[in-house]
């Protein structure tokens, strides 16, 4: 099955509505969500409008991060600040919901706990690895998603669920998850302003695979792309 695109001008309530009956279905059925967030500046006002939904178990989701570069949580290029800006902060979630990526330690160290962590969570519900409710994504305009940027040797990982990646384009590490795990997701979801990069969106979603985005396909789950239009 092919992904479905919804192309909106109504890109942030649809974006936050569809993260919001993602958290209540999943909610129902587990008594969990986990939610994997994306970075950048495309989610910001979706996640100011998730913070301000009503009647959801924040203890009973779990945030974690897609990509984190490699700066401390208080840094301005940091996405945990914006998403505790956005959305943990006005929305009330306490500490125990975040698991956050350390930027401000050595980045193997970093990635390898963070692999740690989420492999004794899956190890608690018997999965052999960790499965996301949702996990959100952005595409760059070469075609990267999370920190997996083409021709870096995240690319060719097949085991490790998450690593520190070295990016020659901008000179330092990141922290990303692969597609190990990011394609054992139930839900993988694009959220992208379509007036940018209009034909490497088509190339992506043709499956042109010299971009990093075009080999999401999580076999257990599906696909959706939310392309904002100009209203």
């Amino acid at each position: 099955m092919g992904p479905e695109i919804i192309r909106t001008k109504n890109f942030v309530r649809d974006a936050a509505d569809l993260i919001l009956q993602a958290a209540r279905q999943s909610l129902a059925q587990r008594g969990e969500f986990r939610i994997a967030l994306s970075g950048g500046n495309t989610p910001r006002a979706v996640y100011s409008e998730v913070a301000q939904a009503r009647k959801i178990s924040w203890q009973d989701v779990l945030f974690t991060f897609g990509d984190e570069r490699c700066v401390p949580p208080d840094d301005e290029q940091s996405n945990f600040r914006m998403a505790k800006e956005t959305l943990f902060d006005p929305a009330g979630i306490p500490d125990e919901s975040i698991l956050r990526l350390r930027g401000e330690i050595d980045p193997e160290t970093a990635a390898r706990e963070y692999e740690a962590r989420l492999d004794a969570l899956a190890l608690k519900r018997g999965e052999e690895i960790y499965r996301h409710d949702l996990i959100l994504l952005g595409l760059g305009e070469d075609g990267h998603t999370a920190s997996l940027f083409p021709e870096t040797a995240a690319l060719a990982e097949t085991e490790r669920r998450v690593v520190s990646n070295f990016v020659p384009k901008f000179n330092s590490w990141r922290l990303t998850f692969t597609f190990p795990l990011i394609n054992q997701a139930r839900h993988v979801c694009f959220l992208l302003n379509a007036s940018k990069h209009v034909e490497l969106i088509e190339s992506v979603l043709r499956g042109e695979t010299q971009y990093p985005a075009a080999r999401v396909a999580p076999m257990p789950g599906q696909v959706t792309w939310i392309l904002g239009q100009a209203a």
